[in-house]
């Protein structure tokens, strides 16, 4: 079964069963407080989960684009991707604990045919905070599954929160046996060994937790996930995703092209770039900043790549038609913003050919100082790291040119140094992601809702054509990008300050309505990736100065915002400015 039938097969079931088909969120967030990316199928619905109504109804379903870069120096492996997609169904204070778990079931028996023999559940095994959740433990035995075959865990494995507070609640996880030999007797889900590989999870938010510990919630939501690429490995039997139709036109070009043989460099071109042409898609840019950074990163790994095969860089402009050809079923943008992706993508290669050249030249000049210091022939990993860290030169080039010259690497050294910068990287990756639901508090949503004055601002001073190209909010500061040919003055910076500061003062009351899409627009609401929206949206409007569609939440009058101010300004990417700013609250 391939991935598109998949897909199908599961918006068509909860469809079937009473959920609105919600359109995939955008890989970069419009107005989320917490990620660079959209890492879950849940982080576009945290609005919802915490509350407000969702225009479509109670029960949702959809495919969600993900990505999440915790792991980027791991793709290469039989499992790790970047860019991944997320299947998903919602209730939204509706149906729980059973019905959630007999359509699972059913779906996964019935609709994609696995024996159910395949398949083994966990569920949380209970503590002094909670109790245990006997009562998955049921249904599951009653639509089917063998109590031998039901595992209880602890909140390690079977318990779910975003951040060190809010919703929560224990988890139900299905696995589907590989049929590959048990490692020991002992043998079970919880065990890495390859057997058993989580397909689907099943969160159950009916506690809250708070400093003082956990009550039960009144409203309780279901948040499921299912893995779209896991899923269509298992399902055709095959060892890794790279073996599914999803790569295997890329993976065998590759191979063709190649002359030196090596999987794991075409696993890390394959899947970089299709993540690379997924962010691009979808208005991402390669820079020095945040989520450009991360699309540099990935385009230049696998420029490193394309040398370790010592195929031709030029080859990349094939290698996008074949994936354009190859994914247009699946993701229609690929082909109506092909030539744009070609452009990034073949920019960011000539640069990083350059980078490559100088990285050559910084090498000579630490041989040369070598040389004359009459030192050893070692270079320390220091050396090595700082090669590329500050020009992105690759170590295996570093060791390459190295032997040429008749030094060996300190790679100890370097993998020292490597360990502590990815261990920082994922640091903050975890604080980006860590936001979710515990992030939206008094200050985020005050942030939240500057963003749109200061959209609307940038439109009266710089123009009308100057529209958010994305943004990112902590409790301390807002930060926004927005599409602009030129640095502004401080003339277009205080005219910006004021006008938001004026609007603040005037004590404007932030409303909100829910129209079709269509009347929303032609009312003259704003939005990036209107085609990403459902057919019923909810908009917000600040008096008659903003109008906007967005998930929320908002204050309810702009006097509750403070004072705007406006701390730096900035170039982010080509032809996109940045904003820093903080509102000063009594």
């Amino acid at each position: 079964m391939k991935a598109i039938e998949i897909r199908n097969k599961y918006l068509n079931y909860f469809k079937n069963h009473g959920h609105a088909v919600i359109p995939s969120a955008p890989l970069i967030p419009e107005n989320d407080p917490s990620v660079l990316f959209t890492t879950a199928g849940m982080q576009p619905l945290v609005p919802y989960l915490l509350g407000e109504k969702h225009p479509e109804g109670t029960r949702l379903t959809d495919y969600q684009k993900c990505v999440r870069t915790n792991d980027i120096e791991e793709v290469g492996d039989n499992r790790h991707l970047t860019y991944f997609e997320m299947l998903g169904n919602w209730s939204l204070g509706d149906y729980f604990k059973e019905e959630s778990i007999q359509m699972s079931y059913e779906f996964l028996t019935k609709e994609l045919e696995i024996p159910a023999e395949k398949l083994s559940v966990t569920c949380f095994a209970g503590d002094e905070d909670c109790e245990r959740d006997s009562i998955s433990a049921e249904v599951w035995k009653k639509v089917g599954i063998p109590e031998e075959r039901i595992y209880f865990y602890g909140k390690d494995d079977n318990w779910w929160i975003a951040g060190e507070e809010g919703p929560c609640g224990p988890d139900t996880e299905m696995f589907y046996d590989t049929g590959k030999p048990a490692c020991s007797e002992d043998c079970q889900p919880s065990c890495d060994c390859g057997k058993y590989v989580e397909i689907w999870n099943n969160v159950f938010m009916e506690y809250f937790k708070d400093k003082n510990g956990y009550s039960k919630l009144e409203k309780k939501n279901v948040d499921t996930g299912l893995g779209l690429e896991r899923m269509t490995m298992l399902l055709q039997g095959k060892e890794t995703p790279y073996d599914t139709e999803i790569f295997l036109p890329i993976m065998q070009k590759l191979q063709q092209l190649q002359k030196i043989d090596d999987i794991e460099s075409r696993r890390i071109i394959a899947e970089h770039l299709r993540s690379s042409m997924m962010i691009i898609a979808d208005g991402g840019r390669p820079s020095n900043l945040d989520r450009g950074y991360v699309l540099r990163r990935l385009i230049r790994r696998m420029i490193r790549h394309f040398n370790k095969l010592q195929i031709n860089a030029e080859e990349l402009s094939t290698l996008i038609e074949i994936n354009v050809e190859n994914l247009k079923e699946m993701y229609p943008d690929l082909e109506t913003k092909k030539e744009t992706i070609k452009e990034v993508i073949l920019e960011e290669k000539d640069k990083f050919i350059k980078t490559l050249t100088n990285g050559e030249r910084e090498f000579e000049k630490e041989i040369k100082k070598i040389q004359q210091e009459g030192g050893n022939k070692k270079i320390a990993g220091e050396i090595v790291f700082r090669l590329y860290d500050t020009y992105g030169f690759p170590p295996e080039v570093t060791q390459e040119l190295a032997k040429e010259n008749g030094y060996e690497v300190d790679l100890k050294e370097f993998d020292e140094l490597f360990k502590k910068h990815q261990e920082k990287s994922r640091m903050g990756s975890e604080q980006k992601f860590k936001g979710g639901l515990a992030e939206t508090t008094e200050e985020t949503i005050a942030y939240h809702t500057a963003t749109h004055l200061l959209n609307s601002a940038l439109k009266q001073v710089i123009g009308k054509d100057a529209h958010q190209r994305g943004s990112n909010i902590t409790a301390d500061r807002m930060r926004f990008d927005f599409n602009c040919d030129h640095k502004l003055t401080d003339e277009e910076k205080k005219a910006v300050e004021d006008l938001v500061n004026q609007w603040i003062q005037d004590g404007l009351e932030v409303t909100k309505q829910e129209m079709k899409k269509e009347e929303a627009i032609s009312s003259g609401a704003e939005c990036m990736f209107i085609e990403k929206y459902p057919d019923i949206v909810t908009v917000y409007s600040i008096g008659n100065i903003s109008k906007e569609l967005c998930g929320g939440p908002h204050v309810k009058n702009t006097k509750e915002l403070g004072t705007f101010k406006i701390k730096k300004e900035e170039s982010s990417s080509s032809g996109i400015r940045r904003i820093k700013a903080v509102l000063i609250r009594d």
